[in-house]
């Protein structure tokens, strides 16, 4: 039977701020008061004017065991790698790298000022993917279809939305990825595929009401929504498989993802992501020996 009510919001929880790369500032959601989201691993989020605050971006480091998705706002950044890939990430683009058995790259910024405004999203691979071929993609933003009225603008990223597959399509989690800006006291919906899929939005510019229990999120908060498994939290009616909100009187914009979780075990150790703690070992032990 088709439930079709919206999702409550479980949880709502501000990103810590701290530094990465060297000495980017940026705020963890995910990754940081959000432990994990099965199967989102982390998300960062970047936004500053001050050069001081991202000017020397990531050097050179390693990734094994995870995809990875940028997905710029306002800026410019440089990627390069060690499979010869190379591409310039400029606003409403986005990159996707499977880092499958191993990767080494950089993403360093092509600006000595202005506002650098992103976020970066870590996904887990199943432990069968984990050891895949690495390969990167950019995503030119007139490649990102969008939803437009007087009231909203949505781009489809990741995922459908209103008839809209979005352009993203070799996630191998498949999520849904939803850039959303809304007017202010403008209603919204969208469908979740799934009873067990793990949501959540993320709030930068204004604020709304989210959910079945019109919970409030506000800007660079992130609003994790509720889910089958959450049955032990007293949520025993059945799980809804959409969201509703409600802009606030200055309007809203976030991101909605959505995916089915992989439900296996995870082992991260920095920039390595695997099932065991052995593989761990392997990794640093690859990653030394110039196996990447």
């Amino acid at each position: 039977m088709t439930n079709n009510l919206s999702r409550r919001v479980i949880k709502v929880a501000k990103g810590f701020d701290t530094h990465d790369g060297a000495g980017v500032s940026l705020q963890r959601v995910i990754g940081g008061p959000i432990k994990k989201l099965d199967p989102f691993l982390m998300l960062d989020a970047f936004k500053s004017d001050n050069p001081d605050d991202y000017i020397e971006g990531f050097p050179d480091h390693p990734h094994r065991g995870q995809q990875t998705l940028t997905y710029m706002i306002e800026g410019a950044m440089e990627h390069q790698d060690n499979k010869g890939n190379k591409g310039l990430l400029l606003p409403g683009m986005v990159q996707v790298m499977n880092a499958g058995r191993g990767i080494v790259h950089s993403e360093i910024p092509q600006q000595r000022d202005g506002m650098m405004f992103g976020f970066q999203f870590w996904l887990n691979l199943k432990s069968v993917d984990k050891m895949s071929e690495p390969w990167y993609k950019d995503i030119p933003s007139s490649e990102i279809e969008e939803v437009i009225t007087p009231e909203k603008k949505v781009r489809v990223i990741a995922g459908h939305y209103e008839g809209i597959e979005g352009v993203v399509k070799n996630l191998r989690v498949k999520p849904i990825f939803l850039d959303v800006k809304l007017e202010p006291n403008t209603k919204f919906s969208v469908d979740i595929p799934d009873f067990d899929h793990n949501s959540f939005v993320y709030v930068f510019e204004g604020d709304g009401k989210f959910g079945g229990n019109q919970l409030k999120v506000e800007d660079r908060h992130i609003g994790v929504l509720e889910n089958i498994d959450n049955n032990s939290l007293g949520l025993d009616e059945p799980t809804p498989n959409k969201l509703d909100a409600i802009s606030g009187d200055k309007g809203v914009r976030f991101l909605f993802l959505s995916a089915k979780p992989l439900r296996e075990p995870v082992v991260q150790y920095g920039p390595f992501v695997m099932n065991t703690q052995q593989e761990i070992q392997k990794a640093f032990v690859d990653f030394q020996l110039g196996r990447f």
